[in-house]
């Protein structure tokens, strides 16, 4: 398994516009990133990944990008975006961009002039279709925001492919123009002196050329066998690695809905010189009652198994990427732990060693490090999320799913819970702004915020520092071998990890109740490495604590 600095690196992920506003509009800003670097410095972590922060109409928070070598007014300029980067390299901090390609805004200069006639010179930069005999759409494929994904132009008389928002048009990967334009981009980037990409939805950049009905899911039909790990997107990212990639000594990452361990060992094996590694979904995305809406948790057991077979079969082949949660999933705590004060802080350190002490690398969402909560929504006018004013609409408002059986399911999985400001301090709008935020500041902020959490050794955030620290000290923490323990227990997630004549046993009791555990002989005994409660782990047969989570080390 080859050693390099980005399997042993831990990336914190940075939604701009939630972190910090520096100039009091209610809006994060670069300036503001700039000015908590030192914050992200005394945490310990090696990378920033942020969300994008290019040019954009901000019909999907940033998602859809109309010029991509320019900064969002909102979050400053270009001057701006060089001095974080200088700054963030003068502490020893990468940055990772997020790379959005495979859709564009309507209002790129690509998009403007690709509708204008059906032979302007860009009009095959998207992807167009006649409607059906009768005026509708080509096909009855719906988008991930709901309604069709196909969108009628008055202009020509054709639709567009998009995959998301109406004004996110999908760009046509199959013409060499685009690729080439993209990757002379990107290319322009790593020369700026970034050190990686986040690859948005990039399993989606090749459609078959046939685009039939898909399977009705819901409402509309299912795109995913036709756009999703498509013809070519491994010869487009093999190019996109020949002619980009390999030439920096960066880090990447994609974002692959719907991928397999076996297609991730063609996206981010060692040897296959395409990516680094891949987000996969399978761990947080579970049964939804209403499409993806739904307030249960995933069954442990199932869990488990999820993660135990990324972390198995992937391992000497392709690099795993750890996450509980970014800016489109609910906050970890909520979802996975128990956000009830007085379980709150035990079990976001129980979910901290659960996933550092994993074979991969860690992403940790801003305030993930604090044991920051999902919001107490009152009514669907607080959302700011497109996907979930679009789902309220669809399902509710249309009479199909009575508000009091839907609201707690949008609630739960929203992801504007993860999208409210960064909470700092206990003074008016958590620090975050001197303004009015552009999304309502979570009200327990007073409890829980950075400046107390930094300053009391005891809190979230000095957990996950010294889970960084240990990291930086262990290579089997970054390299050992994983193998999963009771296998069947709905109460217990305990695995080893193995690097030649050192192991780790880690537990963690995911449950409100003591549960007894009995530590395997060759680890009674053994010295602690760190544990989320003052108990002693001397003895065989222990009672573990609600949401108690040990690690014991034999050398």
């Amino acid at each position: 398994m080859n050693k390099t600095w980005w399997k042993e690196a831990v990336i914190y992920q940075i939604y701009p516009r939630s972190f910090m506003d520096s100039n009091g509009d209610g809006i994060g800003d670069l300036k503001g990133v700039t000015d908590r670097l030192d914050y992200l410095k005394y945490l310990g972590i090696d990378v920033i990944w942020m969300s994008p922060v290019y040019k954009s109409p901000n019909d999907d928070n940033g998602y859809d990008i109309s010029d991509y070598q320019d900064i969002m007014e909102e979050f400053g300029t270009m001057a701006d975006f060089d001095e974080l980067l200088a700054k963030a390299h003068e502490k020893g901090i990468k940055i990772v961009m997020d790379l959005v390609v495979n859709h564009t805004s309507d209002e790129h200069q690509w998009f403007i002039k690709s509708k204008s006639s059906k032979n302007n010179e860009y009009r095959d930069y998207y992807i167009w279709r006649e409607g059906k005999a009768d005026g509708t759409p080509p096909n009855n494929w719906g988008s991930c925001f709901g309604g069709s994904a196909w969108e009628y132009d008055e202009t020509t008389d054709m639709y567009y492919l998009h995959l998301f928002s109406r004004k996110q048009p999908d760009l046509n990967w199959d013409n060499p123009e685009v690729r080439s334009n993209v990757f002379n981009m990107m290319t322009w980037w790593c020369e700026k002196g970034i050190d990686g990409f986040r690859m948005d939805v990039i399993s989606m950049i090749s459609k078959t050329a046939e685009m039939p009905d898909g399977k009705v899911n819901g409402l509309y039909g299912d795109y995913g066998p036709y756009c999703v790990h498509g013809p070519n997107v491994h010869k487009y990212l093999q190019e996109m690695n020949e002619k980009v990639l390999s030439k920096y000594d960066i880090m990447t990452v994609g974002e692959t809905a719907g991928v397999t361990t076996e297609l991730a060992k063609q996206y981010a094996g060692e040897d296959t010189n395409e990516l680094n590694m891949v987000f996969q979904f399978e761990h947080v995305e579970g049964d939804g009652k209403y499409g993806k809406w739904t307030d249960e948790q995933l069954p442990l057991t199932r869990l488990k198994s999820t993660l135990s077979r990324w972390q198995t079969e992937l391992y000497g082949k392709a690099w795993n990427s750890l996450f509980w949660n970014n800016h489109d999933q609910p906050r970890a705590v909520s979802r996975f732990g128990d956000d009830r004060p007085q379980y709150r802080e035990v079990s976001a350190k129980m979910l901290a060693t659960c996933l550092h002490m994993m074979q991969g690398s860690p992403y940790i969402y801003q305030g993930e490090e604090l044991g920051m909560t999902n919001y107490p929504f009152h009514g669907p006018e607080e959302f700011r999320d497109i996907e979930s004013i679009n789902a309220y609409k669809e399902w509710c408002e249309s009479g199909r799913v009575p508000h009091e059986t839907f609201w707690p399911c949008i609630t739960f999985k929203s992801r504007d819970n993860a999208r409210t400001p960064m909470q700092w301090d206990d003074s008016a709008q958590a620090g975050f702004t001197t303004g009015t935020p552009w999304i309502a500041v979570n009200p327990n902020y007073r409890e829980i915020n950075a400046k107390a959490e930094t300053a009391d050794p005891a809190s979230v955030f000095h957990y996950y520092k010294k889970l960084i620290a240990l990291r930086k000290q262990n290579p089997i923490m970054v390299y050992g071998n994983y193998e999963l323990l009771l296998e069947d227990s709905e109460e217990l997630f305990a695995y080893t990890r193995t690097l030649e004549q050192e192991k780790l046993l880690v537990v963690c009791n995911f449950t409100d109740k003591k549960t007894v555990f009995t530590i395997p002989a060759e680890f009674v005994g053994m010295p602690c490495l760190i544990s989320n409660l003052d108990n002693r782990y001397d003895k065989q047969d222990i009672a573990l604590e609600p949401y108690e989570a040990f690690v014991l080390r034999k050398k």
